[in-house]
């Protein structure tokens, strides 16, 4: 019998350890207050003071690149092109630009191309209509200003790719 009693002690010595244990505990956890629910409303998403949550924009050059390649291709999804890029392309048109802190276009000119006229007009216009494009980090601008270059790989059949995203090309 006295060990039946001495297993029972032992259980409400624990039980009394673990309510006391669970009781500090629960006071050492900041309280949350409860704001309004924003994860299943429509519309931007916000933080919590109720301001519009800003994405933390790349560090680099490189990945910013690759950012707003995908939003450019993302806005002119009609026009580009899946898969490798052919082995011979119909046009290879590269457009250096600027964007200001706010992601705004402010300059876009053709710097190199093969003279296509269509795919030039498509390359420029993909740019501009896609407009205005993810801030870049405050650590890429120089001036207020980020200036960059990008590719535009054009296909046989006029749609395009644009080399930051673009897979490797065709070898044939």
């Amino acid at each position: 019998m006295t060990i039946y009693f001495g297993i029972t002690i032992m259980k409400k010595r624990f039980a009394l350890f673990m309510a006391a244990l669970s009781a500090v505990l629960a006071a050492c956890t900041p309280t949350r207050i409860p704001g309004p629910r924003t994860d299943n409303l429509p519309g931007p998403r916000t933080d919590t003071l109720g301001q519009p949550a800003i994405p933390l924009a790349p560090s680099t050059l490189e990945a910013y690149k690759e950012v707003l390649a995908e939003h450019i291709s993302n806005a002119n999804a009609s026009q580009v092109f899946g898969g490798r890029p052919q082995a011979f392309l119909r046009s290879v048109i590269v457009v250096k630009f600027s964007v200001d802190a706010g992601g705004k276009l402010l300059r876009s000119d053709i710097i190199r191309s093969n003279h296509d006229s269509a795919t030039e007009a498509t390359a420029l216009t993909s740019l501009r209509g896609s407009a205005p494009f993810p801030r870049p980090a405050l650590q890429l601008l120089k001036h207020g200003r980020l200036e960059l270059s990008e590719t535009w790989l054009f296909n046989a059949d006029g749609r395009f790719q644009i080399r930051s995203i673009a897979q490797p090309q065709m070898d044939q």
